[in-house]
């Protein structure tokens, strides 16, 4: 089998692409991606904005580029290939997914059906690694995918007399540099067998932070709120969400404790890396710039740890899309450096590229203002959540799209232990 070095480069097929976010942090550690897979037009577009000599794989389905894929194709000999890498939709195995009435479905949903295709690229071009990366369902609970990956693996084993050997964890973002609380699931299987080295932790105790990523970032268009609570978003506290308005918090009690989604008025703390940014956020949706603003995209990009260089078309909605649905590059970055240490020898001197620095100093939070005038009216008792099991029937399903997050996790700011649905 080949080495995985061509012309010095470790070669890398790049699955389910997005806008690069996991290509760009593999490049940053040494691999050169020779083809991308990326089923969205619109993501696709983006990503040819910023690496114009990509290579896409037609028909850019990967269930049809798998059919016929072959080594070949790309230039190589089967086993010559360093890596696959691949963010395969994450909808099925999503906490989001149980507000709707199927449910998280796992490998019962239709979508998952990719992985079949994800599988029979891996048996064909024999990698010397697979990087999976998803939300933390795709490796926990019972709608895991685990079970699938290993047995379809160890059948290839058989077959092929490789060792790939799955392992995964799940990663929190923000401990690894990244200025957002952002856990994901990564699964990393190897040829030769045995445990992958993973990244050390290196910001648990000082994270980089919201401020550090945005304070000198100009969005070319500051988007305004809307909605009916958009008039509220000035008098919620930085790093405060709606409960701050329920009878646990210091404002008046104009919400019910735990009765709407925990990102509902969730608002960004410049001393506090952000919470997790989703792809299809609606009005009163978090996190919302400590300015009383939505996101710009350009804002949510620098958060993922893009570089300010980065770009992305189409309009408003569709570029927050496509960045919330990003893999962190900086994360992406530092599992391609394990990576490529650890099975190629390469050493890699200084902190990584992508890495975002702390600044000496974050002002203080900017003080809220009084409610106004119109949301008085709720004043007044508003009962909680009733508990566990006792709250609102899952919605009906909605298209998802192609969102691939999880709603934010929980800060010191705000009750970490609160749920999504809190």
């Amino acid at each position: 089998m080949g080495e995985g070095i061509a012309d010095g480069r470790l070669l890398c097929l790049s699955t389910f692409s997005g806008v690069g976010g996991l290509d760009l942090g593999l490049e940053r550690s040494g691999f050169s991606i020779i083809g991308a897979v990326e089923n969205d037009a619109a993501a696709r577009r983006s990503l040819a904005l910023n690496r114009p000599r990509l290579r896409f794989l037609e028909p850019h389905d990967i269930d049809k580029v798998a059919q016929g894929l072959v080594p070949r194709d790309l230039g190589i000999e089967k086993g010559d290939l360093a890596l696959l890498a691949a963010g395969p939709p994450c909808q099925p195995f999503s906490k989001a997914a149980q507000w709707a009435r199927t449910g998280a479905l796992g490998l019962n949903d239709d979508r998952t059906n990719c992985l079949d295709s994800l599988l029979a690229l891996i048996d064909r071009f024999l990698p010397h690694a697979v990087l999976i990366e998803n939300v933390p369902g795709f490796v926990t609970g019972g709608s895991s995918a685990l079970p699938f990956l290993e047995e379809r693996l160890a059948e290839l084993n058989r077959r092929s007399g490789t060792r790939y050997t799955v392992s995964h964890r799940v990663l929190d973002a923000a401990e690894l540099g990244v200025p957002q609380r952002r856990r994901r699931a990564i699964v990393v299987a190897l040829r030769c067998g045995g445990e992958p080295e993973w990244p050390e932790v290196t910001h648990g105790d000082r994270p980089v932070r919201a401020w550090d990523a945005l304070r000198c970032l100009r969005p070319a268009t500051a988007p305004a709120p809307s909605g009916q609570f958009a008039g509220l978003l000035p008098s919620v506290p930085e790093g405060m969400n709606y409960q701050y308005f329920t009878e646990r918090g210091e404002g008046p009690s104009l919400f019910g404790y735990r009765r709407r989604f925990w990102s509902f008025l969730l608002k960004l703390a410049k001393a506090e890396p952000a919470w997790t940014v989703p792809a299809n956020p609606g009005p009163a949706t978090g996190p919302f710039h400590w300015e009383s603003r939505p996101l710009a995209p350009e804002e949510i990009l620098r958060l993922q740890s893009f570089p300010s260089s980065w770009e992305l078309g189409g309009s408003y909605r569709e570029q927050v899309r496509q960045a919330g649905n990003a893999t962190p590059p900086l994360l992406a970055e530092l599992l391609g450096r394990s990576i490529a240490k650890q099975l190629f020898g390469v050493d890699f001197r200084g902190p990584p590229t992508l890495a975002i620095t702390r600044s000496a100093r974050v002002p203080p939070p900017t003080p809220p203002q009084p409610v106004a005038d119109e949301y008085m009216s709720r004043l007044g008792e508003h009962p909680p959540h009733p508990g566990p099991g006792c709250g609102p029937s899952p919605r009906p399903a909605r298209s998802m799209g192609s969102q691939r997050e999880e709603e934010g996790q929980g800060s010191a700011l705000v009750d970490a232990k609160a749920p999504a649905s809190g």
